[in-house]
């Protein structure tokens, strides 16, 4: 493998961990538009996904612990590595914070207990026990600051996303650097 690109098991799990965020990003919006009859189904589909990218996000970052990523080409400024380093330190710690949020959210949910969550409806799913043991007011109150948490961490990401594809696309087309190249099977 050339020593400038990631390995082809990094790419695949980039990419697919990209693929599901901007699914569940879809999912996410389109819940409160849809007819009633569907919203459970998305939603079930939203927490599915979610953990989904949890487990490969996981899956991610053991892999780069055993296989560092290529380093950045030479001709990077010193603010810019610095900056990609960081944001990409951020965006793993969002892409884990965001599921998690998710999970506790859902496990302080007042009719948790009544509709158990599966992982696309095939494999049972737990919730956070000792959350959703926790006496009905007070969990009320956590399943809305967990809910505050998911939405924020969220926002931060996308803004976080926005600028990760900006930096790609500034190296590539204005740069003209092969940074696309880079994450490319």
């Amino acid at each position: 493998m050339n020593a400038s690109r990631y390995t082809r098991t990094a790419v695949v799990l980039h990419w697919a961990i990209a693929i599901l965020i901007v699914v569940n990003v879809g999912l996410a919006w389109s819940a409160e538009s849809l007819p009633d009859e569907w919203v459970r189904p998305v939603i079930d589909t939203h927490k599915s996904t979610g953990i989904t990218v949890l487990g490969l996000v996981l899956l991610r970052i053991l892999w780069r612990a055993v296989h560092p990523p290529p380093p950045m080409p030479a001709n990077y400024a010193r603010w810019e590595r610095r900056f990609a380093h960081a944001a990409h330190g951020v965006l793993y710690a969002l892409m884990l914070l965001l599921p998690l949020s998710g999970w506790l959210h859902d496990s302080a949910w007042k009719d948790a207990s009544s509709h158990p969550m599966s992982l696309y409806g095939l494999v049972p799913w737990p919730r956070i026990g000792f959350i959703e043991s926790i006496e009905p007011v007070a969990k009320e109150s956590l399943h809305t600051l967990f809910g505050v948490f998911h939405t924020g961490f969220g926002y931060a990401l996308y803004a976080l996303l926005f600028l990760h594809i900006a930096g790609a696309l500034k190296h590539q087309l204005v740069d003209r650097d092969p940074e696309l190249q880079r994450m490319s099977l």
